[in-house]
């Protein structure tokens, strides 16, 4: 049976753990999964820039032994001329067994998974959500914390373009004990619908601030993000706001010796490179995760297309 994952939620908790289980025994098992995908091909739909998703995507799948077809640029594909979306989706249908695709338009993953004969999954979906890296996310924190319950999470920068924020924000409320820093200049908080229809519907506490230093003695984990400059319609904007908050050793003086810093990268400057060397940095471990999960899921909805 197809299925395609576009929303975080498309998971439930229970096929969260299955994921997490699957990507910790290919860490410590890698060579069982060698063959796992031989004969099969994804096909990575990047509409849209990327360097991390769609290589970890591709890495995935050869890994897995499987084969990869790629379209890396709107104008080198015919959404140039003009194709839809939906009939993009029917096409590569025909060629490969699951689509992996970046959008620029919210909704647009959406519609691929229901035109699209295979599993469709969403790669981010402009300010939307980004389900594959909110796995990353989560095998991160896993792996560093040693659960999702009874955590302060930091979220810092862009939270109202930030899809990773808010796919991260929808997956953490599914765990008890919970709570949430916001920190971002006024211009970037996080959207009313997501404080109203996640944190409030649920009575998750939550705060809001412009001061990361202020914040910072009471995280157990960091979610820094960058101001994004592709999400403004000005550049007098974005120039104005893309070093609100830099993150820098004499940020991390009252911060947790057990603090898990996070970035869904790229950075720019939002993170100083000083900070790399200390040992509560996980944002390089975030990208290897990434790999890890996206294999996965991508073993899950092949076998249950399978059915």
């Amino acid at each position: 049976m197809k299925r395609s994952v576009i929303d975080i939620l498309d998971l439930t908790p229970a096929e969260l753990e299955e994921l997490l289980a699957t990507a910790l025994d290919i860490i410590d098992n890698p060579e069982k999964y060698a063959h796992a995908c031989a004969g099969k091909k994804l096909a990575t739909l990047f509409f849209e820039p990327s360097t991390r998703t769609r290589l970890s995507f591709e890495a995935a799948m050869h890994e897995l032994g499987g084969a990869v077809l790629s379209v890396t640029d709107a104008a080198s594909s015919s959404a140039s001329k003009g194709e839809s979306v939906s009939d993009t989706a029917k096409v590569v249908s025909c060629y490969a067994d699951i689509i992996a695709m970046r959008h620029p338009k919210e909704g647009a993953a959406l519609v691929a998974a229901r035109a699209a004969s295979i599993p469709v999954i969403n790669a981010g979906d402009g300010g939307h959500c980004h389900p594959t890296q909110t796995l990353a996310d989560l095998l991160t924190i896993r792996r560093q914390k040693g659960a999702f319950s009874g955590l302060t999470i930091g979220l810092c920068g862009d939270l109202k373009f930030g899809r990773t924020v808010h796919s991260l924000i929808n997956a953490m409320a599914r765990y008890e004990n919970n709570r949430f820093v916001l920190i971002s200049p006024d211009e970037l908080k996080l959207p009313s619908y997501v404080k109203k229809d996640v944190l409030a519907e649920r009575g998750i506490p939550y705060e809001q601030t412009t001061s990361l230093e202020d914040a910072m003695p009471q995280l157990d984990v960091l979610y820094m993000t960058r101001v994004q400059k592709e999400r403004f319609f000005n550049e007098e904007d974005y120039l104005r706001l893309k070093d609100s908050y830099i993150l820098d050793m004499a940020k991390l003086k009252n911060a947790k010796d057990d603090l898990c810093i996070m970035h869904p990268l790229p950075r720019v400057n939002e993170i100083a490179v000083e900070v790399d060397d200390d040992p509560r940095a996980c944002y390089f471990k975030q990208v290897l995760n990434g790999k890890y999960m996206r294999m996965a899921l991508i073993l899950k909805l092949l076998k249950e297309a399978a059915q």
